[in-house]
């Protein structure tokens, strides 16, 4: 498996992240490539979310589940078609720095086996083979999650600030 871990410290309580975490359809917000989410469940274990991606000519749905959550510190989900990758968001209480009254880390964690996509997933152009889009995509995910994170800490925090990321990822594929 493939592993992409980004995380990074919000000025907010857990509890204030886990709610703003929990709303996967909001997520299209802060994705270049997220079209949409569409949800069916009340975001508790066995929630599914759609969400559409498109990327260069491409347009996929994936298809997730809440597999669990433990409020106010994490939510589990996993893809329940065509890829094997599930991940996590956690949320734990941390030391503020000087000036703020309270932080939190958060952190995406994200893994997929790019072996096990699915070659009937996507309705691929002439001449363009799955092995290609998986190698084009791996770089993207990784820059994505990053993006995502940035963009989150913008909006719960009011305000845009350099955020320090941590991005752990694996093997050195990704």
């Amino acid at each position: 498996m493939d592993e992409v871990e980004v995380s990074t410290v919000v000025y907010a309580p857990p509890e204030e992240m886990y709610e703003f975490l929990l709303d996967f359809p909001g997520y299209a917000r802060y994705s270049e490539y997220i079209d949409r989410v569409t949800q069916d469940g009340d975001g508790t274990p066995g929630t599914n979310y759609d969400l559409v991606f498109s990327w260069w000519k491409l347009t996929y749905t994936a298809r997730s589940e809440v597999t669990g959550v433990d409020e106010p510190e994490r939510i589990d989900w996993r893809i329940v078609k065509d890829i094997d990758a599930d991940g996590y968001w956690q949320v734990e209480e941390v030391p503020a720095p000087d000036g703020v009254d309270v932080a939190s880390r958060v952190v995406l964690h994200i893994e997929f086996d790019p072996d096990s996509a699915s070659s009937n997933a996507v309705d691929l152009p002439r001449l363009v083979s799955l092995d290609w889009v998986v190698e084009k995509v791996k770089p993207l995910i990784r820059k994505e999650a990053t993006r995502i994170v940035e963009r989150v800490v913008a909006d719960i925090e009011g305000q845009h600030r350099d955020v320090d990321l941590e991005i752990h990822t694996g093997p050195d594929s990704v």
